[in-house]
Formats: structure tokens, sequence, C-alpha cells
């Protein structure tokens, strides 16, 4: 049996009783539920305990006028979607009507107010309100499908990496034409990675989610760094890469990570729309209080037309001619948020068509030099030690993958692919490390880590999430459960190892 959705509810405040019944009774007649307050703090509290669907607001209250009424409502998360119609008899001017739009109403009418178009007004707030619900309910579909998708891909590129990585290991000698087809796999699968990666920050970016992890950075070493990974896109295309560094250092306040992906997008757009052969230019300077980074290339240009444009979300000005046009067109989309998140700006010159183009990036730049912490401290011990390591996955080939390169690094590795038998193995063992995949069949990886850490004998044992779930909230709930570390799918053999000596070190 169809189940019928009961009639919108209308909260209605209004201290004058006689002005408050009239208005009951023209929505009650036009089929709306209506619940009643006269005050302002009845009104607030009636937000909170019978969830409205709108608030019909007279401006003036005996406790608080409306106008505050309306702000404290849109303030709070817990009655921000909540239509508010702001209704005065006594506030007739523009400026009121303003400072009412300017408090959060969503409309203001003046009195007396004809029933009609009391009715009307409030069915149209109606109808906006449930097209609003609609694109936040199909906002968070989208951004649990772009989780989904990239858990799914991720499952994949990381066994198929990391069997080229082993590969590589066990047959260091390998002709040039085998070493030449490895590179080429890894080089694509880690394009795919990248591709995930935006999907995810553009989403993270359109929420508000992205939040910077600021420490100095100086700019030389992580432009040289950001060269090194860009090299081989560079080398297959032939490029010319030069670098203009100056001897001295360039100190920001910043995200590392975040400033190397804008570097690093940079570079790789600049090799995406320039021909084979080309020339690449990247060059880092003082310029007054700003850092100045600049890439130039003698690629395919920029339309005037399309330059103001070319920052925008999924904007492709067009490709190399000996390409198809790949990427998402996100790339300059997350470089400039990045960008204006550090507080800095980027803009793009050029002269046209076929003349090639400069994007700049201004960030400011720190006055005094950052002293390292740990310049004349210990240095790290680079023992080659050997652990005995549980991987949980039931993806069978991304454990056996994973297990084969720890292996290879001479550790003691053993299997589980579910949560029941990874906790088994767990008291069985008791290993120095688990890499512990999130999504298992019969329980999820944050039940298995909680589980785990109930037992005293395991209360020690290093926890790694080794996921393709890779969001904040992913990383949050994982260290929530106990985990050490949270990585993203798929990691590389270095990292693997970098990881256990990294937690393992006293």
């Amino acid at each position: 049996m169809k189940v019928t959705e009961p009639p919108p509810l209308i909260l209605n405040v209004d201290d004058t009783d006689a002005a408050r019944y009239a208005k009951t009774r023209i929505l009650q007649r036009a089929g709306f539920r209506v619940t009643e307050a006269g005050s302002g703090t009845e009104a607030l509290e009636k937000a909170h305990t019978e969830a409205p669907d709108l608030v019909l607001l007279d401006t003036k209250l005996p406790d608080i006028n409306g106008f505050e009424v309306c702000r404290l409502l849109k303030q709070d998360p817990h009655t921000a979607p909540v239509l508010v119609l702001q209704t005065s008899a006594s506030y007739l001017s523009s400026p009121d009507k303003v400072r009412a739009l300017d408090s959060g109403a969503d409309n203001y009418l003046f009195e007396p107010i004809e029933p009609e178009e009391l009715v009307a007004n409030v069915r149209a707030l109606l109808r906006l309100g449930r097209v609003e619900r609609e694109l936040r309910d199909m906002d968070r579909r989208k951004d649990e499908f772009l989780a989904i998708l990239a858990h799914e891909l991720r499952n994949p590129l990381g066994p198929i990496r990391n069997a080229v990585e082993l590969l590589r290991s066990l047959d260091p000698h390998a002709s040039p034409a085998q070493e030449n087809a490895r590179r080429v796999i890894l080089r694509q699968t880690d394009h795919m990675v990248r591709l995930v990666d935006d999907l995810l920050d553009v989403s993270r970016i359109s929420q508000g989610k992205i939040a910077l992890r600021r420490a100095p950075v100086e700019l030389c070493a992580l432009l040289r760094s950001t060269v090194e990974t860009a090299e081989p896109n560079m080398a297959g295309r032939q490029h010319v890469l030069t670098t203009q560094l100056p001897e001295h250092d360039i100190w920001v306040d910043g995200d590392s990570v975040r400033l190397a992906q804008i570097v690093g997008n940079l570079l790789n757009n600049a090799a995406k729309f320039t021909p084979p052969g080309g020339r690449i230019a990247l060059s880092v300077g003082l310029e007054g209080a700003q850092a100045v980074i600049r890439v130039t290339d003698n690629g395919i240009g920029i339309d005037p037309d399309q330059a103001a444009s070319i920052f925008d979300l999924f904007a492709q000005a067009g490709h190399s001619p000996d390409r198809v046009q790949d990427g998402l067109g996100i790339g300059l989309s997350l470089v400039r948020t990045l960008v204006n998140l550090h507080g800095g700006d980027v803009r793009v010159d050029s002269r046209g068509l076929g003349q090639g183009a400069t994007f700049e990036v201004r960030l400011p730049a720190l006055t005094a030099t950052p002293q390292a912490d740990a310049a004349n401290g210990p240095e790290p011990d680079k023992r080659a030690d050997t652990y005995r390591i549980l991987v949980v996955d039931d993806n069978q080939d991304s454990a056996e993958i994973v297990c084969a390169l720890l292996q290879f690094a001479g550790h003691e590795v053993h299997m589980a692919h579910n949560g029941a038998n990874a906790i088994e193995a767990a008291l069985r063992l008791a290993p120095d490390v688990i890499f512990l995949d999130i999504g298992l069949p019969d329980m999820s990886g944050v039940e298995v880590a909680e589980k785990m850490r109930s037992y005293p004998q395991l209360q020690k044992t290093i926890l790694v999430a080794l996921t393709g779930y890779g969001q904040d909230k992913d990383r949050a709930g994982a260290m929530a459960a106990g985990f050490n570390r949270h990585l993203t799918k798929p990691v590389n053999m270095e990292t693997l190892n970098e990881t256990v000596c990294t937690l393992m070190r006293p």
C-alpha cells in the first residue's frame, strides 16, 4: 500500500493572538499543518523539536526580534535548512527587507497580506525547498558514488602497480624493451591514480573540506623533488625541461603535499599541451614579499578569449595535435583553489594560439628562515630489520602482491582474507605489523581494528589501514578505531618498507 506523505508543517510565529489565528486559519484551509509560537524563544524551541518545513516569522516579538530569530535559525546546522518567510507590519521600507534577507530569510512580505498572496508565497518557497533538498541529496549520493568509484578503481590498480615493481626487483637486469614496457604500465597506472585523486579533490573542495596542514616549506627543495616526479612524463614526450632555482632558500608557510600538487599539475599541463620535442621551463624567485613560481612552455598557447576561463572546472582550451584530449579538465581548477587557500594567486599569460603560455603562481613568502629542529639530531636507524607481518585483504591478487613485496624485503609475511580469520591469525601469530583493508566481506576493517585493540596482547601491534577509501572521513575513522597509519591504494614497495621501518622504530 502506498504511504501518503503528510502535508508540510508550518510554524506560525506572531505575538498578536488575532493575527496569528488569522494566518493559521488561512494556511490550514490551504491544506497545511500548522503549529504556533508567540515569542522568539518559543519559536526557536519548536523549530528544534518539531522540525517544521517553513517558519512564518513576524519581525516584532516580545523577547527577540524576528531578524535575530531568523539569524539564529540559519546559524544552527540543525535548523539551517528550514525555510523562513519573514512578515512585518512595522518595518515597511526597503532597508528593512534587505536586513531580513541578510539575516537569512528566504523571503519578506509587508503586512497586511492578502490570503492568496500568503499561500502562494508559502507554496513557492516549499517548492524551492524541495528542489534544494533534492540537490543536497544528489550531492550526497554523488560524493558516495565517487568514494566507492575511487575504492573500486584503486583495488585493481594496486596489484597492477605492485606486480610490475616486484617483477623489476626480481629481474633487475631485464632488457631495455622489457623495462620500457614496465615503465609504460607504471606511468599509466600513476595517471589513473592521479585522475581518481583529482575527482575526490574536486568533491572535497566543493564542500570546503580541504584543510591545509601548514608548516614552513622550502620551495627550491620542493621543486627539485617535484621535477624528479615529472621527469618520466617529460622524457616520454621528448620535452626539454629546464629549471632556474636560486642558490638561496625561499620559504613559505604552506602544505608541502598541496604545494607539490600545484607545481606538478602545472608541469603536467605544460607537457600535455606542448608537442613532442618542446621546451618547458620552471623557475622560482623572490619578488618583494612574494615567492613567484613560473612554468613556461612553447606549446599550443591559449586564445585570449579563453584565458579568463582556463581555470574553470572541466575547462580545456584544446589539445596537442599528436594526442587525444586526455584528463578531466580539473587540474587547473585545483591549482587555482589550492593557491587561493595558501593566500596567493595564479594567472596565465599567452600571446595567442601557437605562442606557448606562462603560468605564474604568487605566494606570500616568509621573511624569517625557519630553523630545522632536527638539523643536528641523530641519524635515523637504517638497519634492515625484519618483522612478522599480517596482510588482510579480501582481494587475493592485492594481498598476494603486497605479501610478495614485503617478503622480498626480508619480512615474515602471512595472509588473511576476512575479518574473522584476521583476528584469529593475529592472536595466533602475534605479528609486529598488520596491513588491514577496510572493505572486508564479513565485517569492516574498522570493526576488526577495534576488536583487535580489545585484546591485551595486540595493544601494541602496529595497525596500518591499506585501503581504496581515501577521503578525510575515512582517515579520521581509521585513526579513531586504533590504526597507527592510513595508506591509500596503490602503494609501492618503498612506501610499504618506509611505513614498517618508521612505525617499528623505537
